[in-house]
């Protein structure tokens, strides 16, 4: 049985098109004596395709045949969706964009529940968590699912939906903070360059790689990654409802699916078509319709985009060696 609001954009179409094709008709082929019959007809054509799609659109947005929303985490989660110092380093999708498509999604009055696809090896821990409070403020079912990989901030971001689902074979876990420098005094030693200091503040310049480190600035870096990982253990604890101790005894190792679903840290395992079907049951309907929700970008802004990346991939091929090795903090 075909449901009202389909019917009413079917009529929006139909109207459109009637419209559009009277005007095209009127336009270009009784009024202009001096067009040849075929172009007018040609023109008329091409006006009641416009009209068409200019329907439609009005149409989808006045009927929206969708109800529930996807959003996808792939890639390495940054503030902007950089990669790393290399050209070739993969890029992720911008964490600040992922929060208004949620934010979206959540605004939607069509929307009644969120999908969050996950294929990421987690990235930088604020972004992380900035996801995470915005799946968690969706007023609505949230359903996580893994695809390839949900590690290290990926699995930050689950704990704030309802339910996270895997594969068999997705990687899942990696419950932990990493932080890292590349010590570089012994090569500088070699080749002649020495360090000097201008700073304001005994601990300004630690993790600096031109410098031995000290006990004491390796202990405050060290106490920075500990601070991250209670927080990263009391996400996790408290979204997912795992006891902190369980969570830490993980030592940040990666499982399969099946064994983290054995361990509880993942709630089902399955397909994404069995994902839907309980979301269905859940909503109380015979069937959902998903709509992927992507990021709202300008043209100009696209173009943008492209031109600095192409920049970047210019300038990273002169400096990417010597750049980006001071001390660096991810999940």
């Amino acid at each position: 049985m075909i449901g009202s609001e389909r019917i009413d954009r079917l009529l929006i179409v139909v109207v459109g098109v009637v419209a559009f094709a009277a005007a095209g008709f009127a336009l270009f082929v009784v009024y202009p004596d001096s067009l040849a019959e075929l172009l007018g007809v040609l023109v008329a054509l091409a006006v009641v395709a416009l009209g068409v799609r200019f329907s439609s659109n009005i149409a989808a947005s006045l009927y929206p045949d969708y109800d529930v929303a996807e959003v996808a985490v792939e890639g390495p989660i940054t503030r902007d969706g950089g990669g790393g110092s290399l050209p070739s380093s993969p890029r992720g999708t911008p964490a600040d964009d992922i929060v208004d498509q949620i934010d979206r999604a959540d605004e939607d009055d069509s929307v009644d529940a969120l999908l969050l696809k996950l294929n990421t090896p987690g990235g930088e821990v604020v972004p992380s968590d900035d996801i995470r409070l915005a799946a968690a403020r969706f007023d609505g079912p949230t359903i996580a699912y893994a695809t390839d990989v949900c590690a290290s901030g990926g699995y930050w971001i689950a704990s704030g939906c309802d339910e996270l689902w895997a594969r068999e074979g997705s990687i899942v876990g990696s419950i932990g903070v990493i932080g890292s420098r590349v010590n570089a005094s012994d090569l500088a030693e070699r080749v002649g360059l020495s360090y000097e200091r201008f700073a304001a503040g005994d601990y300004k310049d630690a993790g600096t790689p031109l410098k031995e480190m000290d006990e004491d600035e390796r202990a405050y870096l060290q106490g920075l990654i500990d601070d991250y990982y209670d927080t990263f253990v009391e996400r996790v604890s408290d979204g997912r409802d795992l006891d902190a101790e369980f969570v830490r005894d993980t030592e940040a190792r990666i499982y399969l699916g099946e064994q983290a679903h054995d361990l509880e840290l993942v709630d089902r395992l399955g397909t994404r078509r069995e994902i839907e079907d309980e979301l269905a049951d859940r909503l109380e309907r015979d069937e959902i319709s998903v709509e992927e929700f992507e990021p709202e970008r300008p043209l100009m802004a696209r173009i943008g985009t492209g031109a600095q990346q192409v920049a970047y991939a210019f300038g990273a091929g002169i400096s990417g060696l010597a750049e980006d090795r001071e001390f660096r903090l991810r999940t």
